[in-house]
C-alpha cells in the first residue's frame, strides 16, 4: 500500500505566506515525479509545480517567482516528500491544492498517486 498525505493548508491574507508538505510512503520501488496541483470548483484541475526525480523543475507560469518547490527523493524510497513554499498569496491563489506522486511500486510499475487535497484560502 501507498499513502500520500498533505498537510499545511489555510486561510490567510493577500502578501502572506504558506508552506505545503507531502509525504509519499509504503511499497514503493521508486519515486518519478513529485509535485503539486489546485483546483477551484467548476475549473479542471490546474499543475502548479513538480519536479522529477532527475531534477527537471516545472512552475506553472501563475507562480513563477512567488511559489518554490523542494523534494526529497528517498535513496531507499521508503519516503519521498515535495513541499511548495508559497509567498505573497493572492485570491486567485485559493483552491484545494493535492499533491501527487508518480511511482514505482509493488503493484503497478507507473502510477500516479493522489492526496486527499488541502484548502488555501487567501482572503481580507
Amino acid at each position: 500500500q501507498v499513502q500520500v498525505v498533505e498537510s499545511g493548508g489555510g486561510l490567510v491574507q493577500p502578501g502572506e505566506s504558506l508552506r505545503l508538505s507531502c509525504t509519499a510512503s509504503g511499497s514503493i520501488y521508486s519515486a518519478k515525479v513529485m509535485g503539486w496541483y489546485r483546483q477551484v470548483p467548476g475549473k479542471p484541475r490546474e499543475q502548479v509545480a513538480n519536479r522529477t526525480r532527475d531534477g527537471i523543475t516545472y512552475y506553472a507560469d501563475s507562480v513563477k517567482g512567488r511559489f518554490t518547490i523542494s523534494t526529497t527523493f528517498s535513496r531507499d524510497n521508503l519516503k519521498n516528500t515535495v513541499d511548495l513554499q508559497m509567498l505573497d498569496l493572492q485570491p486567485d491563489d485559493t483552491a484545494v491544492y493535492y499533491c501527487k506522486a508518480t511511482l514505482a511500486t509493488t503493484e503497478h510499475p507507473h502510477w500516479d498517486y493522489w492526496g486527499q487535497g488541502t484548502q488555501v484560502t487567501v482572503s481580507s
